[in-house]
Order: C-alpha cells, then sequence, then structure tokens
C-alpha cells in the first residue's frame, strides 16, 4: 500500500526531500524519529523516548489516519529517512468540523532548510481543498519565536494563551494559540 508523493522539494542544502503520505509500514520509522526529536528541543509536548505508542499501535493509529477524510499527515523523507512529521485534523462532529488543528515537526539538524514552510504548504492545501474547514489551529511555545515567525508568514494571527503550559525541568512557559481563517 503506497502513498502518492505530495511534492518534492531541492533543500537549501540540496539534498532532495520528499513529502508523502505514510503508510502502516513507516510504524517503525515514525516511533524512532518521534523519540529522537522529543529529545532534540524543549518544543515539543514529548521530550526524548517519551513516545510510548508500541509498534502496532502506531499501526493501528496510521490506518486510523489514513481512513479519515478530514485528517492528513505528512512525512518528510530524505534518503528513505524521515526528518519530518506533521498533521492536521478537522473533526468529524459536525458543529465544529470547520476548525482543525496543525501540528509540525521537524528534526534540529534540517531546521532553517524550508522544511517547515514546504510542510506548512502541503496543509494549508489539505485544508483549503476541504471547503468545510475555516480555521486552522496550532499551539506554540512562547519562547519558540522561530516558529511563531513561520507561522505568521503563512497568515497566522495570535489569539491567545495558556500561561504556564509547558513544565521543562521545572521551569514554565506559556503557550500562544494561533489561527488561519481560511
Amino acid at each position: 500500500m503506497s502513498k502518492d508523493i505530495l511534492n518534492k522539494i531541492r533543500l537549501k542544502n540540496g539534498e532532495e526531500l520528499v513529502l508523502r503520505e505514510p503508510t502502516v509500514e513507516d510504524a517503525e520509522g515514525m516511533i524512532k524519529y518521534l523519540n529522537v526529536v522529543g529529545g532534540e528541543s524543549d518544543n515539543l509536548l514529548f521530550g526524548k523516548g517519551e513516545f510510548r505508542l508500541t509498534l502496532e499501535q502506531e499501526r493501528e493509529y496510521l490506518k486510523n489516519v489514513s481512513n479519515d477524510a478530514n485528517t492528513i499527515m505528512v512525512l518528510g523523507i530524505i534518503d528513505n529517512i524521515i526528518i519530518s512529521v506533521s498533521h492536521l485534523s478537522a473533526s468529524n462532529r459536525k458543529r465544529i468540523a470547520h476548525n482543525s488543528e496543525m501540528s509540525i515537526s521537524v528534526k534540529k539538524e534540517y531546521w532553517g532548510m524550508g522544511i517547515g514552510s514546504a510542510v506548512m504548504t502541503e496543509l494549508i492545501k489539505f485544508a483549503k481543498v476541504h471547503e468545510n474547514i475555516k480555521t486552522i489551529s496550532l499551539g506554540v511555545k512562547a519562547s519558540n519565536k522561530t516558529a511563531m515567525k513561520l507561522y505568521e508568514k503563512f497568515g497566522f494571527e495570535r489569539v491567545g494563551i495558556h500561561k504556564n503550559y509547558f513544565n521543562i525541568n521545572g521551569e514554565f512557559d506559556d503557550e500562544y494559540l494561533m489561527d488561519l481563517y481560511l
């Protein structure tokens, strides 16, 4: 079961980035990726080794994502290695189906190479094709200025704040809530 390639992009370092949807065969690579990327910065909701799904649970999750018409997951792959995972999902509940949530992660060694922008473009394209989606929401750690700059570049606006949302080794940081209105 293979997924179509969404896009191919030449990065600033000359490498080719392939953006595609995952298959169940990606489960092991995704678990490895998530357990590494969680320890590369304090910007995610989990730390190194804190992604605890089993291989079977991850496969089941990927099957569910694949079968959900209101959800897209995008893998960024270089030389058959996952270097980015992103996700956009809208609710199936009629009253809130016009809202969606987005998340993006990129391996630290690839920061600043345009991967965030490439992935953001694919997620927004998906949302625009789904005419019922009117809003994309995300949360970002207040001290993550680089991510906020990326989101603002795509038109996201700060709409709220969760005070002391993150607790990283006893240090608290706020979460900014940001929305893009389509």
